[in-house]
């Protein structure tokens, strides 16, 4: 029998203890030695950024200089979205081989070698062998850095840590835009090769100091190094008790006893990614199929509802909307990177106040009536005659509005939920299934925009953006949980109940003891 703060409950029909509060004394603000690990891990999320930034202007010289049709701009821009997929897919398998910090120093050495061969490019075939390249690496710091951030944190600053992804490549997006504005001044035949290669300087930087963080404490237990992920847990944990918690239920999820205390101990189930396929995608149990569902979903609305599509040919749409100069289109990009930036940083501060649900509903909301907006005011102009600015400043305030809505929510909110919500040992490639959703939808988009808005109008693609972020309302109001302060290890238990909409209710046991439930399902490893 249960006693002091422990109780006893049955979770499909096994007995199991579960700690629903400790009196541990909690360090003052966030953990930084977790958020400075994280930092390390999460900048490769650069590497996407500046190459989605600078590709948006630097399209325009490639174009100028080797003379390429719409249609290969646009392959030349999405497909890297495409080449993704290679390094998505092979990064849960690596992570789990090697482990998930050399996986991110990898990741910096295949971009590495991708922006040289860009900046090196001297024909169109050449330029795309190099976005090859660099897409492998773009594929593997995707479905790493998230993984990292998740499996790093304490669960009480989780969604703040684990959205440091995303800030990076709002980060690396705004310093795209800034080098396409820097190096538009060099000749058109040596300004885009800038460009393009001055990415390789990053992925060195990162490549070297990722060797200083440490390893997973998760993929440490997986090898079955517990004194390691001990170490680990303690400094990235709130308290003593905390971490003891954490390396209990990562214990339990790779199938190690509980009275294993050794350094080094026998694995009884090895995982190095056998069998992970089959439970994902074959035979997956209800918990772990909902968990699919809802990481393949928000991966799909994230792109679907038109990011990419602005941020790549932001250009483009300010000249629809009635810029002209090159010059002035191009700081009008760096706007747009400012803004996706700054609000990408409120967000973070607000995951762990929050909560996700609010958060993401508001953001698509928000998207919504933007798009709508910018749909309306890109119509107006390409109906009219003469230039009314009312209509250009209200397509530069809703391209303004988007970003921030999307960075606000939508844009961290998806990396922080797919990477929280996968248990152990289906984590590494249910998060590579969500990051290949991801990119290839961001690459059909990023592919079609211009033959899109060509054949039912600039305005009329962005209703029906505005229309896809509606359906993605409705998923995420009717399929995602709220995850906020719910361990890694709770989260199967968390999917098993399909009534989570309902109220929190609780019920009292003969004895007098309560068991708390949310949304009729016993909560585990949170407080009550």
């Amino acid at each position: 029998m249960a006693t002091g703060k422990e109780k006893s409950s049955v979770v499909h029909g096994e007995a199991q203890k579960v700690v629903t509060e400790f009196d541990a004394p909690k360090k003052n603000g966030r953990n930084k030695y977790a958020i400075a690990c994280t930092i390390l891990a999460s900048m490769t999320s650069i590497l996407l950024g500046y190459d989605i930034g600078v590709m948006s202007g630097a399209a325009i010289y490639i174009k100028k200089d080797l003379k390429i049709s719409d249609v290969e701009v646009e392959i030349l821009v999405g497909i890297l979205n495409v080449y993704c997929l290679f390094g998505s897919a092979a990064a849960g398998r690596t992570s789990d081989w090697i482990g998930r910090r050399y996986t991110i120093v990898l990741a910096s050495v295949i971009f590495f070698l991708g922006a040289l061969l860009m900046g090196f490019a001297t024909n169109y075939v050449f330029l795309m062998v190099g976005r090859f390249v660099a897409g492998i690496g773009v594929g593997y710091a995707l479905m790493i850095a998230p993984v990292y951030a998740a499996e790093v944190s304490p669960a009480s600053s989780r969604g703040f840590i684990t959205s440091f992804p995303e800030v990076f490549i709002n980060a690396g997006i705004l310093f795209g835009y800034i080098s396409n504005y820097a190096f538009s001044k060099l000749p058109t035949n040596l300004g885009w090769r800038f460009m393009l290669g001055i990415g390789a300087i990053p992925s060195v930087f990162l490549a070297l100091v990722v060797i200083a963080m440490p390893e997973s404490p998760r993929w440490l237990v997986m090898q079955g190094q517990l004194g390691l992920a001990k170490r680990v847990l303690d400094k990235t944990s709130d308290s003593k008790e905390e971490s003891q918690l954490r390396l209990a239920d990562i214990k339990a999820a790779a199938g190690i006893p509980e009275e294993c205390t050794d350094d080094v101990v026998a694995v009884p189930k090895r995982s190095h990614g056998e069998g992970v396929w089959r439970e994902l995608l074959i035979f997956p149990t209800p918990s772990v199929r909902r968990i699919l569902i809802a990481a393949v979903g928000i991966h799909f609305f994230q792109q679907a509802s038109g990011i990419d599509a602005v941020v790549l040919y932001s250009p483009r749409i300010f000249e629809k909307a009635g810029i002209k100069d090159d010059e002035h289109i191009l700081l009008a990009t760096v706007a747009v990177g400012f803004v996706k930036t700054c609000f990408i940083l409120v967000a973070t501060f607000l995951l762990d106040r929050v909560g996700r649900r609010p958060l993401l509903l508001t953001s698509v909301a928000g998207m919504i009536f933007s798009l709508a907006a910018l749909g309306m005011g890109l119509t107006v102009i390409d109906h009219s005659d003469t230039k009314l600015i009312w209509a250009v400043a209200l397509s530069l305030c809703t391209v303004l509005s988007y970003v921030a809505f999307f960075s606000i929510g939508m844009g961290p909110i998806t990396w922080v939920y797919s990477s929280e919500i996968f248990p152990l040992r289906l984590r590494a490639q249910g998060c590579s299934i969500g990051v290949g959703v991801n990119r290839v939808t961001s690459g059909v988009l990023s592919m079609t925009f211009i033959s899109l808005y060509k054949a039912i109008t600039i305005g009329g693609a962005f209703f029906l953006y505005s229309g896809v972020a509606l359906v993605g309302w409705i998923f995420f109001y009717t399929w995602l949980p709220e995850t906020q302060g719910r361990t890694l290890e709770d989260m199967e238990i968390l999917f098993t109940n399909s009534s989570w909409n309902k109220k929190k209710s609780s019920t009292n046991d003969t004895s007098g003891n309560s068991n708390d439930h949310i949304n009729g399902q016993i909560q585990l490893g949170t407080n009550g």
